[in-house]
Formats: C-alpha cells, sequence, structure tokens
C-alpha cells in the first residue's frame, strides 16, 4: 500500500504539470526571515496556518486565513507558514498573498516542493522562506531546489526526519534545517527521535522543531536542546481563537521553568 507522502507527491506532479507557464503576480517586497537574528528571544516560534491534514482531518475554520495571521502577529510568532497544498491540506498559493497583507510577519510556503516552478510560485504570491523536504527528493534535486530558493531570494528551510537525512543535509551546507517529528510515511510522531537529531545538527545552523509541540510544557523541554525555533501548527490550528496558547507558547520562550 503506498505510503500518504507517496500519494501527495504523485498529486504534487500532476498539479505541477498545469502550473508552467501560468502567468503570475509581480512578486510583493521581501521580508527579512533569518531564524537566528529575527527576534531576541531565545527560541522563535513559527505559527502555522492549515485547515485539514491526513493526520489530524479537518482543523478549525473559525477564523479566515487574514485574521489566523493577524491573531498570530499579536501573539508573538516570528513567522507564518502557510499549507499551499489543497487536496490534502486545504490552502493554496493564494494564501500567502493574503497572510502577508494581513500581518507583518515573515511567510513560510510550505509545501511539497518537487520543481523550480514551484518556487517560482511561491515567490510570486508573497513568500519569504520555502520549505524544502529531503524526502520528496534526491540528494542532487535537494542541492538544485536548494540553489534555486536562494537565487529567487527565498529562505530555504529545509526538512529532516532520520539522522542519515539530517547528515547529508548539513553536508550539503543547508543553514536552515527542521527535524519534523512526525514521520511522513507512517504519520507517527516520535518527539525523542526528532530531539536527538536537533542536538547532532551544528550549532552554525538554525534548528527547527517541527510538530509535536502542543501545550507550553513541550516548550520547556526544548530549551534545553538550544534549537532556534519551533513551529507549531495543529495545536493552534484545533483553536477557535489561538492567541491566548500562543501567548502562553511565546512566554514559555522567553522565561521557561
Amino acid at each position: 500500500m503506498a505510503s500518504e507522502l507517496a500519494r501527495i507527491l504523485e498529486t504534487k506532479r500532476i498539479e505541477i504539470s498545469k502550473m508552467r507557464g501560468k502567468k503570475l503576480p509581480t512578486p510583493p517586497e521581501l521580508r527579512r526571515c533569518d531564524l537566528k537574528r529575527i527576534l531576541p528571544q531565545p527560541i522563535r516560534v513559527l505559527a502555522e496556518i492549515k485547515f485539514k491534514s491526513p493526520s489530524a482531518g479537518l482543523l478549525s475554520s473559525h477564523l479566515s486565513v487574514a485574521e489566523r495571521a493577524a491573531v498570530y502577529d499579536r501573539g508573538g510568532a516570528c513567522v507564518v507558514s502557510v499549507l499551499c497544498d489543497e487536496r490534502f491540506f486545504g490552502g493554496t498559493y493564494e494564501h500567502l498573498t493574503i497572510a502577508k497583507h494581513a500581518c507583518g510577519l515573515p511567510i513560510l510556503c510550505k509545501e511539497f516542493v518537487l520543481d523550480e516552478v514551484q518556487l517560482d510560485w511561491a515567490r510570486a504570491y508573497g513568500a519569504d522562506a520555502v520549505l524544502l523536504i529531503a524526502r520528496c527528493v534526491s540528494h542532487d534535486e535537494l542541492n538544485r531546489l536548494h540553489r534555486a530558493a536562494i537565487e529567487r531570494e527565498l529562505v530555504p528551510l529545509v526538512e529532516v526526519a532520520t539522522a542519515e537525512e539530517a547528515a547529508w543535509v548539513s553536508d550539503l551546507g543547508c543553514s536552515t534545517i527542521g527535524v519534523n517529528a512526525r514521520d511522513l510515511n507512517t504519520l507517527v510522531v516520535d518527539t525523542d527521535n526528532a530531539s536527538r537529531i536537533l542536538e547532532s545538527l551544528p550549532k552554525s545552523r538554525a534548528r527547527i522543531h517541527l510538530s509535536g509541540i502542543r501545550t507550553p510544557s513541550d516548550i520547556t523541554r526544548l530549551t534545553h536542546l538550544g534549537v532556534d525555533a519551533v513551529l507549531i501548527g495543529e495545536a493552534l490550528m484545533r483553536q477557535s481563537d489561538p492567541e491566548p496558547l500562543l501567548r502562553s507558547m511565546v512566554q514559555m520562550t522567553l522565561s521557561p521553568e
């Protein structure tokens, strides 16, 4: 049986063929997205907008993309992550533009990137950074996409999920690396494994914990790993009003117990 990731990538290849040659909007001005310097707090919070996922099902639609981006800005996030996949996550590239107009934060395009045309769309619709998932492509393809993102002035956030992926991504010289606690093939979350991988990454890189952060107490555990940022998605998207939870998590990064 094909994994969820395999089904997503199969759909993505069909979408990419339809994206080529489409007229794109003029890219807006970029916002700085250096996760080691963007804010003085010890751990930065990336807050995510996604309306559903294969693992969680339907999430809150109480707030629009614009309303949620504005709430994340008020609540202390340093970046808004926007899911652009429509079929599996309920997003679109247009959500990047909406989020950017609604807040003053950098925007991360979270997609299953297989082709440079997706980078063109991300930049045109307002992304300042883009997710590149190591598991989705070969070593050579990741290297090419990483360079192509930088050429478009997008900050590439490279996602890994295993020690092996972390090793070869580090060797590529990627400066911003995220460790996904959720295995994209099985959808199982293993925060202990993610923690071990994060600790193994060079401290010169921006290190981000992806998935599995649900409560402020989870932040406490991560402060001891020396991570630079955490991405919080499902926990916030289950809230009709995510601001109180986001504020408590941001406060925990400033004053861990």
